[in-house]
């Protein structure tokens, strides 16, 4: 049995540990006010580039003057897998559900014979996935958002995997982050980004202007959609990380804020739960020595 002393210690202990999750459950709902405005501010920015540029891809794809980013390799035979997650912990499940997420994608694809490369944006992505597949990863990147996260250092990654694929080094990028529902609630994504992949979206609204009987819009370009495309399709791999990059920024604070609440209430529980046990065996000790005063007295 636990002396009072260790109880009284214990206690302390996790009074000690509730004040830390408390403050830092604070401070991730103060940066989770900013992430989620950046996140949602850079959504329709990307959103209507990709669509635009679904638009110059459709009439371009399979061509022969179409760029190599939009072209492709003329092969899937390596794939590379950018894991963008987190550089600290304590942020619940978030890590977990991505990198549980890569794995599937790097199981899938060795067991179709494919080769898998694996560039780690993120400390905790590299520490989990360097356990099975060290061989595997190519690169880590590490510290990015700090101080602040900027579009530079998204478009340092974009250059980056723009120079791996110019080098043959992959034939096809997919990119796996959380997308940011809510506090509560991220999804985890997975975004080809190489060679760009026209959205399902464009398909389906020529399928529907068909259907109706009407005619798909019809663009006039200046320059031609191959110098357009060739300028375009390297910002918009910038375009798309840095959107990826805020998503997980506000993923990442959301998952923290919410873990931390959880900590701080089972904290408040523990410390009920001790406090009660404490009193009960300090009663105890009190009887016990009240009994042995009674008996002393009694035998004198």
């Amino acid at each position: 049995m636990s002396t009072l002393k260790e109880l009284r210690t214990r206690i302390t202990s996790v009074k000690s540990t509730r004040k830390i999750t408390s403050a830092m459950k604070m401070v991730a709902a103060a940066k989770l006010r900013r992430a989620q405005e950046q996140a949602e501010a850079a959504r329709p920015y990307a959103e209507r580039m990709e669509r635009m540029l679904g638009s110059l891809a459709a009439s371009l794809k399979g061509s022969d003057g179409a760029p190599p980013l939009l072209a492709g390799s003329g092969d899937d035979k390596t794939h590379l897998v950018v894991v963008a997650s987190s550089d600290r912990g304590l942020c619940g499940g978030f890590n977990v559900n991505i990198v549980r997420s890569a794995r599937q994608l790097i199981t899938q694809l060795s067991a179709e014979g494919k080769n898998v490369k694996v560039l780690c944006v993120g400390r905790k992505g590299n520490d989990q996935l360097k356990r099975e597949y060290k061989s595997h990863i190519v690169d880590t990147i590490i510290d990015v958002g700090k101080p602040r996260l900027e579009f530079t250092q998204a478009n340092t990654i974009g250059h980056r995997i723009s120079t791996m694929f110019a080098e043959g080094e992959f034939d096809v990028c997919t990119l796996i982050y959380a997308k940011f529902q809510s506090a509560i609630t991220q999804e985890v994504t997975r975004m080809q980004i190489v060679p760009f992949a026209i959205p399902e979206t464009k398909e389906e609204e020529e399928e529907e202007e068909e259907a109706k009987g009407g005619i798909p819009a019809i663009y006039e370009f200046e320059p031609d959609e191959e110098e357009i495309l060739a300028d375009l399709l390297p910002r918009n791999l910038s375009v798309q990380i840095y959107r990826a990059l805020l998503e997980n920024a506000a993923s990442e604070q959301g998952a923290r804020m919410t873990a931390m609440d959880n900590a701080t209430r089972n904290a408040s529980d523990m410390i009920d739960d001790l406090t009660i046990f404490y009193n009960r065996t300090r009663q105890g000790v009190i009887t016990k020595e009240l009994i042995e005063i009674i008996s002393g007295a009694e035998a004198l």
